[in-house]
């Protein structure tokens, strides 16, 4: 990997109009050695870790009550345990489970900060503006799958032929079905920064995104069945509705990103 040292450019003093922060500085690249690239990588993984130790402490605090909302969202009175030693594990696995969700902010900077040498100034300050918002969006996704679509598809569930099949389901099932969901969500909800990113990058056109709708609608669909393996069409449906909705908003997002990668390409001489 090259790492980019920035360079002030010349300026022409007879230049007239505003100054463009991003032409002020010219990026010349450099290798890093093997040597430079496991050194940084050290650093990350220790400062990640350090991160996880933290945030697993509040995980240990917040395991029960994050168990007991698990088990009224998935309508049943205790979990079903196979071995001795399986409730102690599956306490320890939700707690680190929720400490990575709190340090994922901190996770998420590391592994970008890791690669960010090889960029320019330009992109860097684009992806760092964007940071908060990648987190964010996740964040809103895994809440939205928790708190919402998560409980509607155990209600289904829950009650599916309940005169046939003793509804009693494992407490690994259950966390994977959480997991499985609130990831796919999570990642769901990043469509809309992540279009803006592609379009401010001028990577992919805001018009090619728009004419691509079609093809979207059946992506969507594909990616709500995956992530809600229900065959309950009303529950799907409610995962890809919100997020067919975020496609359109980031065709919103992607024509503002765009304009202002129209707006900084240096103008050609006449």
């Amino acid at each position: 990997m090259a790492r980019s040292v920035h360079i002030p450019k010349v300026r022409n003093p007879f230049s007239r109009g505003p100054s463009i922060p991003d032409e002020e500085f010219e990026d010349v690249f450099e290798e890093m050695t093997l040597a430079e690239h496991l050194e940084e990588l050290r650093s990350r993984i220790w400062k990640t870790c350090i991160s996880l130790l933290g945030a697993f402490v509040i995980g240990l605090i917040l395991a029960k009550p994050a168990l007991n909302l698990v088990k009224d969202s998935a309508n049943v009175e205790t979990f079903d345990v196979n071995s001795a030693t399986e409730p102690i594990t599956d306490f320890f696995k939700i707690a680190m489970y929720i400490a990575i969700a709190i340090a994922f902010p901190m996770i998420f900077y590391q592994a970008f900060g890791f690669i960010a040498p090889g960029l320019t100034r330009k992109e860097k300050r684009i992806v760092y503006t964007s940071m908060p918002f990648f987190v964010i969006l996740f964040l809103m996704g895994a809440g939205f799958a928790f708190f919402f679509a998560i409980p509607r598809a155990f209600a289904f569930l829950s009650t599916f032929m309940s005169d046939t099949f003793d509804y009693s389901p494992q407490a690994g099932s259950i966390y994977s079905f959480y997991l499985q969901v609130a990831l796919g969500m999570g990642a769901a909800f990043e469509l809309p920064i992540l279009m803006f990113l592609l379009a401010r990058l001028g990577i992919v056109s805001p018009k090619r995104m728009s004419s691509s709708r079609r093809y979207a609608a059946i992506l969507v669909l594909l990616a709500a069945a995956l992530i809600t393996p229900t065959p309950d069409p009303f529950n799907m449906l409610f995962v890809a509705a919100p997020i067919y909705l975020l496609y359109e908003v980031g065709l919103i997002f992607a024509r503002v990103g765009y304009r202002r990668h129209q707006g900084n390409r240096p103008a050609t001489a006449g």
